[in-house]
C-alpha cells in the first residue's frame, strides 16, 4: 500500500471495503490512495475549509486587509488595526455579506458587540471606527453592500468630558519646565512649539529636510503621502541654530545618538513630573496647539495653517477650532476687526 503523507486523513472500513475521508467526520476523498485523483479531492475538501465563503463577512475583513487602503495607512494605524480586525472576524465572520444590507435589524447586533467594550468607551469607539472603515470599504469600491450600518450609531465616548481644545502651552509653561529639563528635552519642546510636528515625526527630522525657506517632511501618520512645509521663520531658525550637529537626525539624547521610538514623550513625561510634583494636565501633543496659535496669530489663513502643517484642508477650520485656545482665537479676531476698522 502507498504511504499517505496527507494531513488529517481518516480511514474507514465498511463490508470489507475502506473508504478515505478528508478527516474525521469530513468528506470523502475519492480515487485510490496515491493517485492524482486522490490528491486532488483531498485538497479540493481542504480548500473548501481554508477559503473564505465569498457570501460570509469573514471575507470582507480578509479584502480590506489585502486592499490598497489598508495598506496606505501608516503602520502605527496597521499595528493598531490589526488585532481589531481579528476581533471583528471572529465576531462577525459567519454572518451573511447580505445581513448588513439591512441596517435595521444589524445594528441592534452591532450595538450588542460594542457593548462587549462598554466599560472603556474610547476603547469601543475604537472598534466602532475599526469596523465601519470595514464597511465603508464593502459600500465602495466592493458595492458588496448598499451603505455603511454603523452610520448613525453614537459613539459613546463623551469628548466634552476630556475636552482639550483650549490646552495649549503658554511661553511661561515651556519656561517653567527648562528650569528642570535636560537640554535635549528642551530643544525637543521648542521644535515642536515651532513647527507642530508629532513627536513621531520630530524623532525621524533629520538636518536634510531642512532647506533654505522651508522644513519639508512627509509626515508618518498619512502613510508618508503628505508632506509638512514649514516656513522657516527667523523664531525657528532660532531654534534650529541652538541645537547642535551631532547626528543626521536633528533630536538627540544625552549620548548623542537618535531617541528610540516612544522614548522622547517615555522622557518627556518624567521631566514633566520633575517641574510639577502634583502633575500637569499639559501633553507633548498639547505643543501643536502651541504652534498652529503661532500661526494663527501671525495672521496665517487657515488653508497657509493646514499646508504647514500637513492637515487636510475640508477638516482645517475644524481642526484649528481644537488646537487653538479660544482666547487667542478672539484676540486675533479684534486684531482682524481693528484693522479693518483703521482702513475706513
Amino acid at each position: 500500500m502507498v504511504t499517505l503523507e496527507l494531513k488529517g486523513l481518516h480511514r474507514v472500513r465498511s463490508k470489507g471495503r475502506v473508504y478515505w475521508y478528508a478527516w474525521r467526520g469530513g468528506p470523502r476523498v475519492l480515487g485510490e490512495p496515491g493517485t492524482p485523483e486522490f490528491v486532488a479531492s483531498y485538497n479540493q475538501a481542504i480548500d473548501s475549509v481554508t477559503t473564505p465563503d465569498n457570501s460570509r463577512f469573514r471575507s470582507l475583513v480578509a479584502l480590506y486587509k489585502a486592499s490598497p487602503d489598508y495598506k496606505k495607512l501608516a503602520h502605527s494605524t496597521r499595528r493598531n488595526w490589526g488585532p481589531w480586525l481579528d476581533r471583528i472576524a471572529d465576531h462577525f465572520g459567519e454572518l451573511r455579506i447580505a445581513q448588513f444590507d439591512r441596517p435595521e435589524r444589524i445594528r441592534p447586533i452591532i450595538r450588542q458587540w460594542r457593548a462587549k467594550y462598554a466599560e472603556k468607551p474610547r476603547t469601543a469607539d475604537y472598534g466602532m471606527q475599526v469596523l465601519s472603515r470595514v464597511l465603508s470599504y464593502a459600500v465602495d469600491p466592493l458595492g458588496k453592500i448598499a451603505s455603511n450600518p454603523c452610520e448613525g450609531i453614537k459613539q459613546i465616548y463623551n469628548h466634552s468630558d476630556n475636552d482639550r481644545s483650549e490646552i495649549i502651552w503658554t511661553d511661561g509653561d515651556i519656561a517653567h519646565l527648562k528650569k528642570t529639563c535636560s537640554v535635549e528635552i528642551a530643544h525637543a519642546i521648542d521644535l515642536a512649539a515651532h513647527t507642530g510636528l508629532r513627536a513621531g515625526d520630530l524623532l525621524r527630522l533629520s538636518w536634510s529636510h531642512v532647506g533654505e525657506d522651508a522644513i519639508v517632511i512627509p509626515t508618518g501618520k498619512s502613510g508618508r503621502r503628505r508632506e509638512a512645509i514649514i516656513p522657516l521663520y527667523q523664531e525657528l531658525r532660532d531654534v534650529l541654530a541652538r541645537i547642535p550637529k551631532r547626528s543626521p537626525v536633528i533630536l538627540t539624547h544625552s549620548k548623542k545618538g537618535p531617541w528610540a521610538p516612544g522614548s522622547l514623550t517615555k522622557a518627556f513625561d518624567t521631566a514633566k513630573e520633575e517641574a510639577w510634583s502634583k502633575g500637569d494636565n499639559l501633553h507633548f501633543h498639547d505643543l501643536r496647539g502651541t504652534a498652529a496659535t503661532k500661526f494663527y496669530l501671525a495672521g496665517l489663513t487657515a488653508r497657509e495653517i493646514a499646508e504647514i502643517m500637513a492637515w487636510e484642508e475640508n477638516t482645517v477650520e475644524r481642526i484649528i477650532r481644537r488646537y487653538v485656545g479660544r482666547g487667542a482665537a478672539i484676540k486675533e479676531k479684534i486684531r482682524r476687526l481693528n484693522e479693518v476698522r483703521s482702513r475706513t
